[in-house]
């Protein structure tokens, strides 16, 4: 799919309100969208995604007959639409409530109300998702580049794998939380490791420490990824040592331009 634009992405709106529904429609059509399905609920948004499976759903929080979570849901626990890409509009704010789309590999979340740009740059991000386009680095070749993912969502580590192979990166290994990280660590050595910040056991920060402290692996760079979003956790994450921050949900162009700047360092 090299080359794939804006107006060639077919994309299935799930959302209840007429109303909602046309300002939607007015900002896809500002960015050269046009080719999108309506449907106001979720057993409709899952019949209609057997029929046409669109290039992304973009869903509301709630219709009558379930919530965008249980759309969500039902979507990544289908195998073949796992890779599916997904963007919320939603005025909830709350953290809690937002954390398992955080978790699920969403492309975005956009705010009630969102501007044009939000709106854009989510498009963008999707057809990031659906191109390939090599990663450009001085010092390495991409497919040499040896990676450690590091999440325990197996959701969100495999949106991680699937953002750094459009990249040209294909020497990836995984691991379900710091301390599996941390044992592989002890047998193979890596380029960059991205990391997840919470996680059970030994979470991104607690293995980022050690990655610095290790004689072996204390050179490599590390990137977190996080749906933290306090200053206070922020100023602690970046204590201890790790070279570049990433929320979740992230862009896949921001990841771009990270790598090429932590890899070329």
């Amino acid at each position: 799919m090299d080359d794939l634009r804006p107006s060639d992405l077919n994309i299935l709106l799930v959302e209840p309100s007429n109303a909602q529904r046309r300002m939607i429609e007015h900002e896809l059509s500002r960015e050269g969208v046009n080719n999108i399905d309506f449907v106001s609920g979720k057993e409709e948004a899952l019949e209609r995604i057997d029929q046409i499976c669109p290039d992304l759903v973009i869903s509301s929080l709630y219709f009558a007959d379930g919530s965008g979570l249980d759309l969500l849901r039902e979507i990544r626990g289908q195998e073949e639409l796992e890779d599916l890409p997904f963007m919320l509009i939603t005025s909830e704010s709350r953290r809690e409530r937002l954390e398992e789309f955080k978790q699920s590999g969403v492309v975005a979340i956009l705010p009630k109300p969102f501007t044009h740009e939000n709106l854009s740059r989510a498009v963008s991000s999707t057809l990031d998702l659906l191109t390939t386009q090599d990663l450009d680095l001085e010092l390495y070749d991409p497919e040499e580049l040896r990676v450690l993912v590091v999440d325990d969502s197996r959701l969100a580590r495999k949106v991680i794998l699937k953002v750094l192979g459009n990249l040209g990166i294909t020497r990836m290994t995984e691991a379900a939380d710091g301390s599996e990280a941390i044992t592989i660590l002890g047998g193979e050595s890596f380029d960059l490791v991205v990391t997840d910040y919470n996680m059970p056991e030994v979470n991104g920060v607690e293995l980022t420490e050690f990655i610095r402290g290790s004689e072996t692996h204390s050179h490599v760079p590390v990137l977190m990824v996080t749906s933290e979003a306090n200053q206070t956790h922020l100023a602690n994450v970046a204590q201890s040592g790790v070279n570049a921050m990433m929320d979740k949900p992230f862009e896949p162009e921001s990841v771009r331009r990270l790598l090429a700047t932590i890899m070329n360092d």
